[in-house]
């Protein structure tokens, strides 16, 4: 496991100031409970651990040519959502202090956020030479988070509208 930080400074996130020491022990006590999930599934996998922006992030990467963690990953992700708020979960138990963190397997939501960015540069510039608006598929809140991102990164407006699993952006040029 590595962990890269700066020593001795504050993250800023949108909820609360946090320590880096206290985003660095969520990403330990995450880790450790996701070696020891690998080791019962017999799976290989590198983990590593960063914290920036004000959140702890994790990837597991195969080791060599083992691809038993595709299977951790699942359809559109959603095992590996399950096993983030497993690993979420792991840490309050731990520490009582509720955890932002974020997992990723093999790569998938570094993939996943390359076509989120391609998504919203398609909707902007559907807005830009039609007007109007376009409305998206629903997505988790990690994921609008990114289009939101890329889309005000453009020059557009995006808004979250829905409830639940049917919660998703609706790009207009303001």
């Amino acid at each position: 496991m590595s962990v890269e930080t700066p020593a001795e400074e504050t993250v800023e996130s949108s909820e609360t100031v946090a320590p880096v020491s206290r985003l660095e022990e969520e990403g330990d006590v995450a880790a450790d409970y996701l070696e020891e999930l690998l080791d019962i599934a017999d799976i290989d996998g590198d983990i590593d651990i960063e914290v920036r922006n004000g959140r702890t992030y994790i990837s597991i990467e195969a080791e060599g040519s083992d691809h038993g963690l595709d299977s951790l990953v699942g359809q559109d992700g959603e095992v590996l959502e399950a096993l983030q708020e497993l690993a979420r979960l792991a840490v309050l138990s731990a520490t009582e202090t509720r955890s932002r963190l974020v997992l990723d397997i093999n790569g998938y939501r570094r993939g996943r956020a390359v076509e989120l960015e391609r998504i919203a540069k398609d909707a902007v510039e559907r807005v830009k030479n039609d007007g109007g608006t376009v409305a998206l598929t629903p997505m988790s809140a990690y994921e609008r988070k990114i289009v939101h991102d890329a889309v005000a990164a453009l020059g557009l407006v995006s808004e979250s509208e829905g409830e639940g699993a049917r919660r998703h952006i609706v790009v207009s040029a303001g």
